[in-house]
């Protein structure tokens, strides 16, 4: 092993926000794969346009305001915030352009084939299809529009973030009078997918804004419309909260939401070939520079194909969506407390229910011998059954705390009204701590039982979230442990409170000892390396960028550590670099459902040790956010998380891997079996006891039994 390596050197780091680029290609690359069912892949480019409008409206956001700022500190991979705003410039313009060739040249064609129409262009619709466009206008349209020119009495309008409009330049018809610019926001309130009459056997689609261009005339009746083209624009969403000058921070915080409206415009997306009057005049109003405008070959915004994936009829032309299968654990109709106390119980969602979860919160709610509830609330579902039992219990005379995270992220709004429901009902609300995101999954039941008060504990890696809970990858336990109830009740008070223990059980906080955890068992594998031992670290998450994390990575890797990550989204850290990263793989899983579990697993000479828990390695969870991890005592659980990793490990259908040069491509599949991590799971889950071969498929199915023997040979 090489000596004196700075392994803090910028040189070995990826740009965060060019690797966010990169996975958002992965999902894009779902959209692109033929082998994928037509309305599935329309589906992945719907989800890659969402992801880059977040990725706008926060990530570029924060970069431009440390340029206004004249901010010169250069980020781990050595870069500047200009020179990252130049770099995601190019890298966003090539990935636009792809979503639209693929949209364009690949998707459209398909979906006429299967009888799918959407017309992007008004003149090519049928005189049947342009008679039912104008009465729809005038029936549905008409009366919701408000049309607004732009003169000498009239300024220019708000234009609200990520709404869809049209803008149109205008002359006067009897006079020679100057061209004046009018815009039109295309309602919200009314669906952008309209179906047309067709043919038997197919549906036609046409988006709302081509039917208001088309009458666009009837709004200025004594002009004449020059051209008329639809454009967009996002705002800096990013709110900055000075939480300690706030003396209401749920009032402090529906202030800045309005501010989001106000924000700086950082994208101008425009309707290819707009007119270059129109567009200088665009411009120059909402104070776009040139490289913030994006020519858009097709529909604007294509968050709209996600309304073409749920028409009725083409089921064909999607995934059948697996039945979320009974914890095996948990009989059914058993009472849920029952069930905890005769063993902890592993939860893997979405191929093992939700329900129990729900359950939990709902028997308490119900079980006179329940005293209390106390449980965290970062994202909940629109109409979140949690909630109702939650209200239910407080109700009933129990003593019910929840902390609801006003700020999580674009669900503010959505959690102010669930924090102000659950007040109404006589729920303790809380917000958590001052300058930190309250992100970890805990809820607590207190209980009075023959043998004393009991304290059963759910602890998850993904939110309370019944919705979600179907689309995404998370695991959980439930455990009446009496250490892990203790710890339990310390976080409650520590977040109601000021109430902090002198000592911890199990339980690993961040931000106080988590960073401090996670590096000292890095350095216990390379420790046991140095011994003359094995050491091996595998580790899932969404992301991973905190620099001191990946030094200790590279430490540990130079010293003989094997390290595989299986990194989601953002991974900062590069693989293959000589004498540092020869020892880590990093792979990235993109498929039918959204990995979002955390799992960490440390070989510890042979005695390994298996932690889940709510955070990524990013200075934010480490350092900003109120994060639980927690260790999997019991052994047959902890082989179950094991398992998780070792069939992601030797997935070779769905894993892109990264390569030296930081990009990801797909497994070679040259002489080894296809398995598919999430179909796998899928099959286990309706099995119960996982099939070792299912020849049928073609696909190998590996033993749950057997995880620690194979992942010590991967």
């Amino acid at each position: 092993m090489e000596e004196n390596i700075n392994y803090r050197d910028p040189k070995y780091f990826e740009n965060r926000e060019l690797s966010w680029i990169k996975f958002d290609q992965r999902v894009l690359e779902e959209a692109r794969d033929k082998t994928i069912p037509l309305l599935e892949r329309l589906k992945f480019l719907s989800i890659t346009s969402s992801n880059l409008d977040e990725f706008f409206m926060v990530r570029v956001a924060s970069l431009k305001d440390m340029v206004h700022a004249n901010y010169k500190k250069r980020d781990i991979a050595g870069m500047t915030a200009s020179e990252q705003l130049a770099a995601i410039n190019k890298q966003t313009r090539e990935m636009v352009d792809l979503q639209y060739s693929t949209y364009n040249r690949s998707l459209l064609p398909l979906l006429n084939k299967e009888g799918i129409y959407i017309y992007s262009r008004h003149e090519d619709l049928n005189e049947e299809q342009k008679s039912f466009v104008d009465k729809y206008f005038e029936e549905n349209v008409y009366p919701v529009l408000t049309p607004m020119a732009v003169d000498a009495s009239r300024p220019f309008p708000l234009i609200r973030n990520k709404t869809l409009n049209i803008a149109a330049l205008l002359s006067g018809k009897q006079t020679n009078k100057e061209t004046v610019f009018a815009t039109v926001q295309v309602p919200g309130v009314l669906p952008r997918l309209v179906q047309l009459p067709g043919d038997e056997g197919t549906s036609c689609f046409i988006l709302l804004e081509q039917i208001i261009e088309r009458n666009i005339s009837r709004l200025f009746s004594n002009n004449t419309v020059i051209c008329a083209y639809p454009y967009r624009i996002m705002r800096n969403a990013d709110l900055t909260i000075d939480e300690d000058e706030a003396s209401d921070l749920l009032k402090e915080i529906q202030n800045k939401l309005k501010m989001r409206q106000w924000g700086e415009v950082i994208r101008l997306e425009v309707e290819d070939g707009m007119d270059k009057k129109l567009l200088k005049f665009l411009k120059s109003e909402l104070r776009v520079a040139d490289e913030d405008v994006f020519d858009i070959a097709g529909p604007i915004d294509l968050t709209v194909l996600m309304k073409v994936f749920g028409i009725d009829g083409y089921d064909h032309l999607k995934y059948v969506q697996p039945t979320p299968q009974r914890v095996p654990e948990i009989d059914e109709d058993e009472d849920i407390f029952t069930a905890i106390r005769r063993q902890d119980i592993f939860l893997h969602h979405p191929y093992e229910t939700f329900d129990p979860v729900v359950d939990f919160i709902r028997q308490a709610a119900k079980d006179p011998d329940v005293l209390a509830i106390k449980q965290t609330l970062y994202r909940v579902s629109g109409n979140s059954p949690i909630i109702s039992s939650l209200e239910l219990a407080a109700e009933n005379g129990k003593q019910v705390t929840v902390l609801v995270e006003l700020k999580a992220r674009f669900d503010e709004e959505h959690n102010i009204v669930w924090a102000q429901k659950l007040e109404k009902a006589g729920c303790h609300v809380i917000y958590g701590l001052v300058g930190l995101k309250t992100h970890s999954k805990i809820a607590l039941v207190v209980r009075r039982e023959e043998d004393g008060i009991r304290r059963y504990v759910h602890l998850g890696t993904g939110n309370y979230n019944d919705s979600t809970a179907k689309l995404y990858t998370d695991c959980g336990i439930f455990t009446c442990k009496e250490s892990i109830g203790e710890d339990a009740t310390a976080v409650f008070n520590m977040l109601s409170g000021y109430s902090e223990p002198s000592s911890w059980n199990d339980l690993v906080l961040a931000p106080y000892w988590l960073r401090d955890k996670f590096l000292y068992l890095i350095k216990r594998e390379i420790k046991s390396v140095k011994e003359g031992g094995e050491g091996h670290i595998i580790a899932k998450m969404n992301s991973l960028c905190d620099a001191k994390i990946i030094a200790a990575l590279y430490e540990a890797s130079a010293a003989g550590v094997k390290i595989d990550l299986i990194i989601r989204g953002i991974c900062c850290l590069r693989v293959g670099i000589p004498g540092v990263s020869e020892n880590i793989t990093v792979r990235s899983i993109v498929g039918n459902f959204l990995e979002h579990s955390r799992i960490f697993y440390f070989e510890n000479g042979g005695d390994y040790e298996v932690y889940m828990g709510s955070a990524d390695w990013m200075p934010r969870n480490l350092d900003k956010r109120v994060e639980i991890v927690f260790p999997l005592l019991e052994d047959d659980i902890k082989e179950k998380a094991l398992h998780i990793l070792e069939v992601e490990l030797a997935d070779t259908v769905k894993a892109r891997v990264m390569k030296p040069d930081g990009e990801y491509a797909r497994v070679d599949k040259r002489g080894k079996e296809l398995i598919n991590s999430q179909e796998q799971f899928v099959e286990e889950a309706r099995a119960a006891v996982p099939k070792i071969v299912d020849e049928s498929k073609g696909r190998i199915f590996i033993p749950a039994e057997k995880t620690v023997d194979t992942v010590k040979r991967l």
